[in-house]
């Protein structure tokens, strides 16, 4: 798991990857505390890792959607900005100046910048904001996730995104005479070998390449200059085959290849953690589906948002609003209905783990938010949810007992 601050790999970590069956008698004695969740902030869990990011990706993915977001949600997300143009993954007290200590860093100021520049209005602060991101460009022309740390391909994909949602070339963002798609092309597998047309995270302390998927996922976005949107390309009838990584161009296209490859057996990307099974990979899965469509190739990756359609709730109710963000992204750039997604309307679903948006658009076969339908729809199944709970539990009983599980203390957003 790379060090890039997407919300739904954390909550997958911290809420799917922990979770570990248990008998108890009553709470534990060393559950943490319920956290305090600012007014505008989207989701319900701990943002002190993650709120500036989640937080971007719910408003980039309104966007998409033509839905207005609400002005505490694009408060909040503003007033996290430090005074230098940066912003830290999250701040408790806004009203009061950056400390020196506050660990800034790249990918939220970058993931921010998106955000704020698809709103419109906001010229000041991402101005600002890719003032401090040129400040803190390595002499390789690329970003770590914080200032003076290596540059990794999905940092520097992340801030080339930022840049050119700001209205900048990110081929004249240049330090030492080296552009940030130089620093990409350095980490680009060649087309022999294990993990051909990939794309590493970082080179290891002996310098060698290896293939990472959510490095290579959001490589083919920076090397073709687009942001974590990506883009709904028309195909392009290009064969994905892997050549001379010579052009930022060739390489997005050589990284497709190898998610396309990655993707065939199983529809979906897997993620291995230290001391865990593998376990399916949702939010870069959705990730490799938005590089696919933007360079082009989205029929390639049909499977793979198929898969999502029919396994994703579980994944996306646990992980919250970043999540549901990614799906949208995902569906949105494949030429899908993200209001019609494996039978939800996902945009319903995100807009839900937060303030109330300023306005949706109706959609042909959608409810709009807040009908009475809409309503009714949500008492019916909560009382069908009710009894197959009331059932499942004398089930239980009657068997002789009750299983109970913990999943960490969390509360699910």
């Amino acid at each position: 798991m790379n060090l890039r601050r997407s919300a739904a790999a954390l909550a997958a970590v911290a809420v799917i990857g922990t979770a570990t069956p248990a008998v108890a008698a009553g709470p534990s004695p060393s559950a943490s505390p319920s956290p305090v969740i600012p007014d505008g902030l989207y989701g319900r869990t701990d943002p002190t890792y993650d709120g500036v990011w989640r937080q971007s990706l719910t408003l980039l993915a309104q966007g998409t959607v033509g839905v207005k977001p609400a002005i505490a949600a694009v408060d909040w997300l503003t007033g996290q900005q430090c005074a230098n143009g940066a912003f830290a993954a999250f701040r408790a007290d806004p009203a009061g100046s950056c400390a020196a200590e506050l660990m800034v860093d790249t990918n939220s100021t970058a993931a921010a910048v998106q955000a704020l520049a698809a709103l419109g209005g906001h010229d000041a602060a991402t101005g600002k904001a890719v003032t401090w991101l040129k400040s803190v460009q390595n002499g390789d022309g690329g970003w770590g996730y914080t200032p003076g740390g290596a540059s990794d391909a999905n940092s520097t994909s992340v801030v080339i995104g930022a840049l050119a949602a700001a209205g900048g070339n990110p081929q004249d963002a240049r330090k030492s005479g080296r552009s940030p798609y130089d620093a990409l092309l350095r980490l680009a597998l060649p087309c022999d070998g294990d993990g051909a047309g990939a794309f590493a995270y970082q080179p290891d302390k002996k310098g060698a390449l290896a293939a990472n998927a959510d490095a290579t996922a959001a490589a083919v976005l920076g090397a073709l200059g687009k942001g974590l949107a990506g883009d709904d390309a028309k195909p392009d009838g290009t064969p994905l085959v892997c050549g001379n990584a010579d052009d930022p161009e060739q390489a997005a296209h050589n990284a497709a290849a190898y998610l396309r490859k990655s993707l065939a057996k199983d529809k979906h990307l897997t993620q291995e953690l230290p001391g865990a099974k593998p376990q399916p990979d949702y939010g870069n899965t959705a990730d490799a589906v938005v590089a696919l469509a933007t360079v082009g190739q989205g029929d390639r990756a049909a499977d793979a948002l198929r898969w999502l359609e029919t396994h994703y709730a579980q994944w996306a109710k646990q992980s919250g609003p970043a999540a549901y963000a990614q799906l949208i992204l995902a569906a949105n750039a494949a030429g899908s209905d993200p209001r019609h997604f494996g039978g939800q309307d996902l945009v319903r679903l995100m807009d839900a783990t937060g303030p109330a948006p300023a306005s949706v658009p109706d959609a042909k076969g959608s409810r709009p938010h807040g009908s009475e339908d809409a309503a009714k729809s949500d008492k019916d199944e909560g009382a069908l949810r009710v009894a197959w709970i009331v059932g499942a539990c004398l089930l239980a009983l009657t068997a002789g007992g009750i299983l109970y599980t913990s999943r960490g203390g969390r509360r699910q957003p």
